[in-house]
């Protein structure tokens, strides 16, 4: 039944750990949204768009200048040539990645994918009717074993979902492990689906898109949003472009999920996605300072840190802090340094795998992150 598949994914860890940071007062580095606002020109342009009148539904394939804007996009950044007429505009790359995998996979059906995961893959997978094969991805570089990738595929393979800059720790695959992956899905005729909302915050390293790679372009679906790029997390406006048959399939579903959404926004976002490079290169400065604010907080308080080469997380370990379970250690933590974070466990199909990793966002103003830092100080007295 469809309630007993999705019995383990209902638990709302980000939720409950930003509802008890709200209660206890404490700095909630739980949840990957910012405290800041994107750039003034995308909001006003917004304003305007509102205000005069853009609120009724968008085509349901998005406007047309957001599809031009996201395929100028992909090849002022990445070389690709990108069709605009096979770019599907989404609520969010979430429902981009439900959708995929909704239109594409059934029971019977194999996912590839890594863990730890963003956590909407596994409930997706479960919707689907599909099994997950989870490739575990582990500390301190956070790589995947060759071998363990290859046994994870086989024939009834028919998706491979990977994210990178990655979700929750913070790795960036490179061109040599991409290509791997990619050699595997072609052999097993399997569909490539890369969550890539993390492009643009890659701190060591080359963001490199499965498509741009030889072979891989005519079976790869692409996804993006803005909300991380442009610090609009609570828009939800994402994008899925790649062969427009499995183009076509995804929206199939999506239209019947949320139908249209993001009227005023998504005209905006289209000349946002224009903005010169200084903005794009400022914000992956800002996020590295931060980052590195955080990083180094946490060594002193005693955390193994794992630092990341891109995205807005940092993963830790708390054994060194005499904790053996990490969850246990994050609903503990507002009390005993008014902080929220969340366990990497939450994220896995096999909960040992991460037991005491803790993930923490450095997506804050600095002077937050600075006061969190000074708070998790205490921690070293307390172990």
């Amino acid at each position: 039944m469809l309630v007993e598949r999705m019995a383990p994914f209902t638990s709302t860890i980000f939720a409950e750990m930003s509802a008890l940071a709200l209660r206890t007062g404490a700095i909630n580095l739980g949840q990957g949204f910012p405290d800041t606002d994107g750039p003034a020109s995308l909001l006003a342009d917004v304003a305007a768009n509102v205000t005069g009148g853009v609120n009724q539904y968008p085509p349901g394939v998005g406007v047309p200048g957001l599809r031009v804007a996201v395929a100028e996009h992909q090849k002022r950044f990445w070389g690709l040539d990108v069709d605009p007429d096979t770019v599907l505009v989404t609520t969010g790359a979430t429902e981009a990645i439900a959708s995929a995998v909704l239109a594409l996979c059934g029971p019977g059906d194999e996912v590839v994918t890594f863990q730890p995961y963003y956590d909407s893959y596994a409930a997706t997978i479960a919707l689907s009717g599909a099994t997950l094969r989870a490739v575990p991805l582990r500390p301190p570089d956070f790589a995947f074993d060759a071998d363990e990738l290859r046994a994870a595929f086989s024939p009834r393979t028919r998706m491979v979902l990977v994210n990178t800059p990655h979700n929750p720790t913070g790795a960036l695959f490179t061109r040599e492990q991409l290509t791997l992956i990619g050699e595997f899905a072609a052999e097993n005729d399997a569909v490539v689906v890369t969550d890539e909302v993390y492009e643009h915050m890659v701190f060591h390293g080359e963001h490199v898109p499965m498509a741009a790679l030889p072979g891989l372009a005519d079976r790869t679906l692409t996804i993006s949003s803005a909300g991380k790029t442009f610090s609009v997390t609570g828009w939800k406006v994402g994008w899925v472009h790649g062969p427009a048959p499995l183009v076509a399939a995804v929206r199939a579903v999506k239209q019947f999920l949320t139908y249209v959404s993001g009227a005023p926004f998504q005209p905006a976002i289209a000349t946002a996605l224009a903005l010169p490079d200084a903005f794009y290169d400022d914000l992956a400065a800002g996020l590295a300072r931060r980052r590195d604010l955080l990083v180094d907080g946490l060594r002193r308080a005693g955390f193994t840190v794992y630092p990341p080469q891109g995205t807005y997380f940092v993963v830790t370990d708390v054994a060194p802090l005499g904790f053996d379970d990490g969850a246990a250690f994050c609903w503990r933590l507002p009390e005993l340094a008014g902080v929220a974070a969340v366990p990497v466990s939450v994220f896995c199909a096999d909960p040992d795998l991460g037991r005491t990793l803790v993930r923490f966002a450095f997506c804050k103003r600095e002077e937050v992150l600075a006061e969190a830092v000074s708070r998790l100080a205490e921690l070293r007295r307390l172990a």
